[in-house]
């Protein structure tokens, strides 16, 4: 007897299917009537789309779009050129800016189980997106490198797309993509000081002779952001935006206003030292714990001067002495049981938690909920436009 249903999947099969929603990473996911889920990068939700099947991991049936057969609404043609000569960097450009600061909003109301407001009268835990600049704001960027010139990857692939003139990329960074020659590398790390004006080149392999202008260094640059001249080594982690680094400073130095008179602060996770100068700034005697050696290098410096103090370890090992607020900006994994574990050590008063990831948020709030922290109220910040990831600061009070 002929089966009713396609098998639950065969490589190059083609399916028509309706996206009912976004995946973990982004993607448009739909059921396959055969069996399983498929992601389908390029697609929307409510969209009916024609797919190829490419392969299954995990459980999970990955497809290309052949055809959309009934669009979004909120569908778009790419902004960026670079989209159509197959760059992979900004994987939901074809969402218009509102629609991709809608998903993000709903994203976040679900990973912490908060209502979605539509009514700007109505008080609701999640408080208004925080909308930035949506090109020319990357400070940042890891570009590939293929016969000596930058480029960036196909999305999910290693094949390196020459990019000619990057959407969100700073100007100063674009100069060293469409003119920087990077010969036998493998890649290279572009970054640059919104604000300063200063740009590093980074080379894998160390070694490379590249040519790049003569004020392009290979060490630290600096930027100016949330009050604060900041080094920035080739090697640490900084926002990839100066004005995304005045919005996240803004929101916990707010939350750490509101506890009243100023004590004695943790910046867990601290990098360069960014959110411990902010409180020190404001009144607040703060503990900066980073286990990157270069990272830490550059909060003594950066913190000289101000009542903090950075010093190297592994947060998760670490044994806190007492505090009255905790500043906690883990890595996309987020904080589990181990970070929260050294948070509730602590005895603060009021955690502020910074996320990249819906998912470690989810994870996150519902430990520190046990923990006996309750949501005060979140503000999600649209630090990266054109792609599906949202930062989110999160206030918890016990």
């Amino acid at each position: 007897m002929e089966n009713a249903s396609p098998p639950p999947y065969e490589r190059d099969i083609e399916l028509e299917l309706t996206i009912r929603g976004f995946g973990n990473s982004g993607d448009g996911i739909a059921r396959n009537p055969g069996g399983g889920v498929v992601s389908i990068p390029g697609s929307i939700p409510g969209e009916t789309v024609k797919a190829k099947a490419l392969a299954r991991r995990r459980g999970i049936i990955h497809a290309r779009v052949l055809e959309v057969l009934e669009p979004s609404p909120n569908r778009v043609a790419p902004p960026c050129r670079e989209i159509a000569n197959g760059c992979g960097a900004c994987q939901w450009q074809h969402i218009d800016l509102a629609a991709q600061r809608s998903y993000k909003y709903d994203q976040v109301a679900d990973a912490l189980g908060v209502e979605r407001v539509t009514d700007p009268t109505h008080v609701s835990l999640l408080r208004p997106m925080v909308e930035l600049p949506p090109t020319g704001f990357r400070t940042t960027l890891h570009a590939a490198v293929s016969n000596g010139r930058a480029g960036l990857r196909r999305y999910r692939s290693h094949r390196v797309v020459p990019v000619e003139e990057c959407l969100v990329a700073h100007p100063l960074l674009n100069d060293l993509i469409q003119n920087g020659k990077y010969p036998g590398a493998n890649d290279v790390l572009l970054r640059c000081g919104e604000r300063t004006g200063e740009r590093l080149a980074m080379p894998d392999p160390l070694d490379t002779r590249m040519v790049v202008p003569s004020d392009v260094r290979t060490d630290h640059i600096h930027e100016e952001a949330a009050g604060i001249k900041w080094r920035i080594s080739a090697d640490s982690f900084f926002q990839a935006r100066a004005d995304g680094v005045d919005a996240l400073g803004d929101a916990v130095r707010d939350a750490a206003d509101e506890m009243g008179n100023a004590g004695h602060a943790l910046d867990l996770y601290s990098g360069v030292g960014v959110f411990a100068g902010v409180l020190a700034l404001h009144g607040w005697s703060v503990t900066a714990v980073e286990g990157d050696e270069g990272a830490v290098r550059d909060a003594v410096v950066n913190l000289r001067g101000l009542e903090a103090k950075a010093i190297r370890a592994d947060v998760n090992e670490w044994s806190p002495p007492k505090s009255d607020l905790v500043v906690a900006d883990p890595s996309r994994a987020g904080l589990g049981s181990k970070g929260v574990g050294v948070i509730v050590a602590s005895k603060p008063r009021r955690v502020v938690l910074i996320s990249c990831d819906a998912n470690s948020l989810n994870h996150d709030a519902h430990l520190l909920g046990k923990a006996g922290y309750k949501l005060s109220y979140a503000t999600p910040i649209d630090l990266f436009p054109h792609t599906y990831h949202v930062e989110v600061v999160s206030v918890f009070d016990r």
